[in-house]
C-alpha cells in the first residue's frame, strides 16, 4: 500500500520506517527542510534502537522516502497518517495545532475519493471529529467533491523498545464509523494479524480514549508503588519484599511497580494531565488522574531531599550523576526526573558533573554550562562527595566498585532506582541510600532471622 505520515518525529518515523519494512512505499513529511535533508541521507533526529540501520535500509530499497512538500505527502497516500505533536498547553489540555493543521493541508490538497485520514498521534476524544470537519470545510471551501474517511489508530510504543512493540503488538487498536476505513486498515494490518498480533475495531471515540486510558493506569501503578516505597521509608520496610509480595498475585502483576524516582517522558506526563482535564471539561472531577500526577511531581523531590538531608551544607559539595534520560535505551529527557533533581541541586550551590550514554546533547539543551559533561561514567566521579543514579543504564547495574571506591571522596551511593543490593554495598564499604529500603542493620538483622 502507499502510505503518508506527517510528522518524523519519534511515533512519525517509527510508524513510517515499520510500515516501509513490511513492504508499503510510505512517504514521510515534515515542514523542516533540514531535517527532511538529513532524513534523506539517513541521519535520524531521535535515538532509538535498530531505527537507523531500518531507516537507511528502506531509504536504500526506495520503500522510504522523506519530503517537504505537503501537497505531495498527501497525493502519495492511499492513506494518510497525522502523526504530529501533541504538546500540554499550560493548564495540561493537548495543544491540537499541529493536528489541525495537518487536517486543514490535506483538506486544501486532497485530489481524489477512496482516501483514509488516520489520526495516530495521542489526541482527546473529539479529536477526530473536528479532523473530519476541518477537512470537509476545506472540500466545500474548492468546491471539490471528495469522499473520504477517518480513523483512529493510537500508537503504543514504548521509547528503546518501538520497532518490536510496533511489529510484534500486543495489541492493534483501529478506530472507525465507514466501510471504507475499515477495510483499509485491516488489510494494512493483515502481515500482522496474520501472525496472531490481535485488532481491536472500535468507535473512534473508544479507540480516543483507549491510549490515554492505558497510559494513566500504567502512571497510577507507577505512583501507588512510589507512595507504598516512601510509606516504607518512614516505618522502616522494605519496598522490595512488599513489591515481590503483592506482585505474586496474579491479578496485579509485576509490571510498572519499580519504585523510584518518578516518571517522565513525552507519554505519561501530558497524558494523564489531559484525561484529566478532559473530564473536567465534561463535568467531571477525576480525583485519583491528579493524585496520581501530585504524587509523580512529589516523587521526583524524594532523591533531592535525601541528598540534601544527608550532607547537611551542600554548597561546597560535588555531585556525580549517572543517568539524565528518563529511562534507558533513550535520549529523550522531557519530563524526565533528573531535571528536578540537578535544578534542585543547583540551586542548593552543589556542582553537578553527569554522564548518561546517549543523552548528553539534549542535556546540553537543557542545562547549558551549568554543570560539567562527562565522556564516561567514571570522569565524572572524580572528586565528586557522591554518586547518584538516577537511570537505570544496564551498564551502570554492574560497575567496578573498586574504581568507582578510588574516585569518590566519600564511599556515599544515592540510588533512584534501587538497582544495587543493600547488603552488598554495605559489604563493600558504601555508605548507600535507596528509595523505601531500611536502614542497612535492619536489613542484617532480618537476613540472620532468615
Amino acid at each position: 500500500m502507499k502510505i503518508s505520515i506527517f510528522g518524523v518525529g519519534y511515533v512519525g518515523l517509527v510508524t513510517g520506517t515499520c510500515f516501509s519494512e513490511l513492504g508499503n512505499d510510505v512517504m514521510c513529511y515534515d515542514i523542516d527542510p533540514k531535517r527532511v535533508g538529513a532524513l534523506k541521507k539517513g541521519i535520524i533526529p531521535i535515538y532509538e534502537p535498530g531505527l537507523e540501520e531500518m531507516v537507511v535500509r528502506n531509504i536504500k530499497e526506495k520503500r522510504l522516502l522523506f519530503t517537504d512538500n505537503p501537497e505531495e505527502a498527501v497525493k502519495f497516500g492511499e492513506i494518510i497518517f497525522i502523526a504530529v505533536g501533541t504538546p500540554p498547553k499550560e493548564y495540561g489540555q493537548a495543544d491540537l495545532t499541529y493536528i489541525f493543521n495537518v487536517a486543514d493541508q490535506i483538506g486544501e490538497t486532497l485530489d481524489r475519493s477512496g482516501k483514509v485520514v488516520v489520526v495516530k498521534s495521542t489526541v482527546p476524544v473529539g479529536t477526530n471529529k473536528e479532523v473530519e470537519k476541518r477537512i470537509r470545510q476545506k472540500l466545500e471551501e474548492r468546491d471539490a467533491d471528495l469522499d473520504f474517511a477517518v480513523a483512529s489508530n493510537p500508537e503504543f510504543l514504548k521509547e528503546g523498545e518501538a520497532i518490536e512493540d510496533f511489529m510484534k503488538p500486543d495489541r492493534i487498536v483501529v478506530g472507525v464509523n465507514t466501510k471504507l476505513a475499515r477495510s483499509m486498515m485491516k488489510e494494512l494490518y493483515s502481515s500482522m494479524t496474520s501472525n496472531g498480533h490481535p485488532i481491536y475495531f472500535v468507535d473512534i471515540p473508544t479507540s480516543e480514549m483507549s491510549k490515554y486510558a492505558a497510559n494513566a493506569m500504567l502512571a497510577t501503578k507507577i505512583s501507588f508503588i512510589n507512595q507504598v516505597a516512601n510509606l516504607c521509608d518512614i516505618v522502616g520496610a522494605d519496598v522490595e519484599g512488599v513489591r515481590k509480595i503483592i506482585c505474586a498475585d496474579k491479578r496485579i502483576g509485576q509490571y510498572f511497580l519499580q519504585p523510584g524516582v518518578g516518571y517522565g517522558g513525552s507519554c505519561f506526563p501530558k497524558d494523564v494531565q489531559a484525561l484529566a482535564v478532559l473530564a473536567k471539561e465534561h463535568g467531571y472531577l477525576a480525583h485519583l488522574l491528579e493524585a496520581v500526577e501530585q504524587v509523580n511531581e512529589a516523587q521526583k523531590d524524594i532523591m533531592a531531599k535525601k541528598i540534601i538531608k544527608k550532607l547537611e551544607n551542600v554548597e561546597d559539595k560535588k555531585i556525580a550523576i549517572w543517568g539524565l534520560s528518563f529511562k534507558p535505551k533513550t535520549d529523550d529527557m522531557r519530563f524526565a526526573p533528573s531535571i528536578n533533581l540537578i535544578e534542585k541541586l543547583i540551586a542548593k550551590g552543589v556542582e553537578i558533573t553527569a554522564y548518561d550514554p546517549v543523552s548528553m546533547d539534549e542535556a546540553k539543551k537543557i542545562f547549558r554550562n551549568r554543570i560539567t559533561y562527562c565522556d564516561d561514567m567514571y570522569t565524572c566521579l572524580k572528586d565528586a562527595d557522591a554518586l547518584v543514579v538516577i537511570t537505570e543504564w544496564p551498564q551502570f547495574k554492574e560497575p567496578d566498585f573498586t574504581k568507582i571506591k578510588s574516585l569518590l571522596k566519600e564511599n556515599l551511593i544515592f540510588d533512584g532506582r534501587n538497582i544495587y543490593s543493600p547488603l552488598k554495598m554495605d559489604d563493600m564499604g558504601f555508605e548507600y541510600i535507596s528509595i523505601g529500603r531500611p536502614e542497612i542493620k535492619q536489613k542484617k538483622a532480618a537476613k540472620k532471622l532468615a
